[in-house]
């Protein structure tokens, strides 16, 4: 049986819809694909950060090994779609991460504040739907490769904030956070047209 949604998330405005956790155990095969480009995009996130601000070390010291972790989790998922016969194709995207995007503001240093808030909630969302998936799904090996990777996924977003309160005072962080929430909520509002379109950030949260 489905259960409620795990305890919720602080970043989050919204949990994730029962809906969308039925449509992701009924699409085993698209979210393992999704999962392993989701993976490998988080790495590249955290990479181009560190292009973008290379005289950063305190940046270079904690992004480093997030995307070494990242990467690592692509392999795990990758070897998994080897075992199961399952190629690693392209996905269309789901519109979540552009409107997310979106949001930044362009001129610093509010487009670095803007950033790691975007990846913090990204991450923050990953983790409550992992954790969803550890809880529910049927298959055994699926179960268990979700619950190992809970905690990087907590730690990743704790991550991101660390870094927003090493340059900003709380009071600014939250209330930014409050409105990309928002953002974040209405990027994931709404019915898929088509249930092979399922994604790990695809449409489905509870109103």
């Amino acid at each position: 049986m489905i259960s409620a949604t795990p305890t919720p998330i602080r970043w989050l405005v919204r949990p994730s819809s029962r809906h969308w956790l039925e449509q992701a155990i009924a699409q085993p095969e698209h979210l393992l694909i999704d999962h392993a480009h989701c993976e490998r995009k988080a790495a590249g996130a955290a990479l181009q950060l560190m292009f973008r601000y290379p005289s950063n070390e305190l940046l270079a010291a904690v992004l480093s090994p997030l995307a070494q972790e990242e990467l690592a989790h692509f392999d795990r998922v990758l070897t998994l779609l080897q075992k199961r016969g399952i190629a690693l194709r392209p996905l269309a995207a789901p519109p979540y991460g552009a409107q997310l995007a979106g949001q930044i503001r362009k001129q610093e240093p509010l487009r670095q504040l803007d950033t790691f808030l975007v990846a913090g909630l990204i991450e923050a969302r990953s983790h409550e739907r992992m954790a969803l998936l550890a809880s529910n799904h049927p298959d055994q090996e699926l179960r268990e490769l979700y619950g190992n990777l809970l905690s990087s996924e907590a730690k990743h977003f704790g991550l991101y904030w660390m870094l927003c309160e090493r340059y900003w005072p709380r009071p600014q962080i939250i209330k930014r956070l409050e409105q990309l929430a928002l953002a974040e909520v209405a990027a994931l509002t709404g019915e898929l047209a088509n249930p092979e379109d399922l994604r790990f950030h695809s449409f489905g949260v509870e109103l």
